[in-house]
């Protein structure tokens, strides 16, 4: 090479990129994203995408969010978008967004139509696996030109999460129910990202070979698989979790051994950075029961 073309050579490589260059990630459903510059006016569609907006710095750039958007605080005084069953069409369009994250897994298939009829570039967001959490929050941050704090963010996250891998992974299995619900009665499936937490913790989920990510069981269902955990997500108000369903059936092992437990604040309920913290309480749970076997 001449040495005069080396100098121009060195230049090009370490020129910065200009502040408004397109960027292009891949969202959760195997589609590009492309947007002309950083996004500067993001709607989140679902209360673990505003997590994930913040915890990548973008929290500034939030402009509007769906129902229950409550953490982090900042999020509580957003305008609402609407909730899962309705749309404010005409706010989102107010808002004028140049980005809108939206749950796969949550919104309406009407929903979707409507804010694709919008033509404003739409990043999906449906994790399956605790991983993917780490990796949405960064790519998030690609969109909106906040990488160095999604990346941080990404880093701590994955770095909890492979603590807890390490910690659990060879305990001896337990075979656990998760309750989403108990009138009627809901669980979840093996595909759903709760059940991933749960193999972290060395939990099998009883009814993860169902076809229905969200299926409804019986009681009968349930008490012949006896599980040796039932688990139940946060009711708020109701300490029990709808858990006392399970009290008069003494001769299961879940309940003859006193485990029957439940997860304050909604840590599981949400696939967002603080769904590690309630994978580390289900571990905990877990190990308890291990403890009280004979």
């Amino acid at each position: 090479m001449s040495r005069h073309l080396w100098p121009l050579l060195v230049a090009a490589v370490l020129a910065p990129v200009p502040a408004h260059a397109a960027v292009t990630v891949v969202d959760d459903t195997g589609k590009r994203v492309t947007l002309a510059r950083p996004a500067q006016r993001v709607i989140s569609m679902a209360p673990h995408v505003t997590e994930m907006l913040f915890a990548a710095g973008g929290g500034a750039r939030v402009v509007g969010v769906m129902n229950y958007s409550d953490y982090p605080e900042q999020a509580r005084s957003l305008p609402l978008v609407g909730s899962s069953s309705q749309l404010d069409m005409e706010r989102v369009l107010a808002l004028k967004p140049d980005l809108l994250v939206v749950w796969q897994g949550g919104n309406t298939e009407r929903q979707l139509a409507q804010l694709k009829s919008l033509g404003i570039p739409m990043f999906f967001s449906d994790p399956r696996k605790m991983a993917q959490i780490g990796e949405t929050v960064a790519r998030l941050g690609q969109l909106m030109g906040t990488e160095r704090q999604a990346q941080a963010a990404s880093a701590a996250f994955r770095a909890e999460l492979a603590a807890l891998s390490a910690r659990y992974a060879k305990r001896p299995p337990v075979r656990m129910f998760y309750q989403i619900w108990d009138k009627p009665l809901y669980t979840l499936n093996g595909t759903q990202i709760v059940s991933d937490a749960m193999r972290l913790c060395g939990g099998v989920n009883v009814f993860g070979h169902l076809q229905v990510t969200a299926p409804a069981v019986s009681i009968e269902a349930v008490i012949e698989q006896d599980p040796e955990v039932i688990f139940a997500g946060d009711r708020g108000e109701e300490s029990d979790a709808g858990l006392n369903i399970w009290r008069p059936y003494q001769g299961m092992l879940a309940v003859k051994r006193q485990n029957l437990f439940t997860l304050k604040g909604g840590l599981l309920a949400r696939a967002g950075p603080r769904m590690v913290q309630g994978v580390a309480a289900l571990c905990e749970k877990l190990e308890l029961a291990r403890q009280r076997r004979p």
